[in-house]
């Protein structure tokens, strides 16, 4: 399927199966959400490294996928209409991936899972990420406290909500599903990474962290977490 050729990202990133899905991503919260899927799909994709550390987000090639300069993006040669599709925005992603494959967005409560999947583009990803930017960043050599407690306070209020709506749930629409998959990562890396579980009042949130285990214990969830292999 030589159509690849005519995204100038392909040349940066030859495919290995342009038949397959071409993933650019590095496994950060957002970018490990869109290969978790993947691996749980059984969708068929490349995946290719987009280095921070040598900007490769900033690559001409990279921009002419995401203007944005975001990861994850991907670009399908199998699309809508059996035209390629070139996307990005890991929300976006996570629908056109469970509408291609018919997984994890059930027709019974799809409604929910968007409205979980939207809390944690608009809540969880921003706020865990600010909570993150003060506390191991640049941001923790900032004096004034104000900021840092903003966000704190932010996260823990969201965790809160988390927590009530498992209440009596595997997980958070009812059945396994995207908005699983843009969850757990984020709460991995506000307790592991970000080194911030405690501050938000994670440990005391029972009911998060049984979900949180349970969606670590799942084996695509493993994979799929250090999907593209960092360097």
């Amino acid at each position: 399927m030589d159509i690849l050729a005519a995204y100038p990202i392909t040349k940066r990133w030859a495919p290995v199966n342009p038949a397959a899905i071409q993933l650019y991503s590095l496994p950060t919260p957002n970018g490990q959400k869109v290969s978790i899927a993947l691996e749980e799909m059984g969708l068929p994709y490349d995946a290719h490294l987009v280095n921070f550390a040598t900007n490769d987000q900033m690559s001409q090639e990279f921009l002419s996928l995401n203007p944005n300069n975001k990861i994850p993006a991907i670009l399908d040669p199998v699309g809508p209409g059996g035209k390629p599709l070139a996307l990005f925005e890991s929300g976006a992603i996570l629908i056109y991936l469970a509408e291609k494959s018919g997984k994890l967005l059930p027709a019974a409560n799809r409604y929910e899972v968007l409205q979980w999947l939207m809390f944690q583009m608009g809540g969880i990803g921003p706020m865990f990420g600010q909570v993150g930017f003060f506390n191991v960043f640049a941001g923790k050599d900032i004096e004034d406290p104000r900021p840092k407690e903003r966000y704190r306070a932010e996260a823990e209020r969201l965790l809160k909500v988390l927590d009530q709506a498992l209440e009596g749930r595997d997980w958070i629409a009812g059945e396994y599903s995207i908005a699983d998959i843009a969850i757990g990562p984020w709460l991995r890396t506000l307790r592991d990474f970000y080194k911030a579980g405690d501050v938000t009042g994670l440990p005391g949130r029972k009911n998060v962290v049984a979900y949180l285990d349970r969606f670590l214990a799942r084996p695509a969830v493993q994979r799929g977490a250090v999907i593209p292999a960092r360097p």
